[in-house]
């Protein structure tokens, strides 16, 4: 199994799929709900995904961990838009987007260096964490299901 066929695969039956299905999931479960449920899912199939040794493992985990670990970004925009008041809204996403984009510029280096220093597990284990901690976080955001705008 090549590269691109690995990751045609997380995207078609992973990533896709997983941005889909989050505004369903949201208006079923409810925003809050939601956003801990993809987060902490992508916080436990990521190690799994790290000790899969078969191309087959490593195909499902990784269309799973796709599908949870990129789903969430879908909610991500719904969620803001409806936390913050009309008047700050733009300002507000773009400060928490761009904010956000600012300080991951540091992910691939932590991610390297964990890698080259302790190995490539590791480094799933790290994101795996930080996928429970944001999960944790996630639990503190107010739900918005069905309130109005201001």
């Amino acid at each position: 199994m090549g590269t691109a066929t690995l990751l045609i695969v997380l995207n078609l039956f992973g990533m896709f799929p997983g941005y889909l299905s989050f505004g369903w999931v949201a208006d079923h479960l409810g925003r809050r709900k939601s956003f801990v449920l993809y987060l902490f899912a992508a916080a436990v199939f990521v190690p799994l995904y790290a000790m899969a040794r078969s191309q087959a493992a490593v195909l499902v985990l990784g269309a799973v961990v796709a599908f949870f670990g990129t789903g969430f970004f879908s909610g991500s925009g719904l969620i803001g838009s409806e936390i913050y008041p009309t008047r700050l809204r733009a300002r507000a996403l773009g400060f928490t987007y761009n904010g956000a984009r600012a300080l991951s510029c540091v992910a691939p280096w932590i991610i390297g260096w964990v890698g080259q220093s302790k190995g490539l597990s590791w480094a799933f284990y790290l994101c795996g964490g930080a996928f429970f901690l944001a999960s944790m976080m996630a639990t503190q955001l107010p739900e918005t299901k069905g309130k109005r705008l201001e």
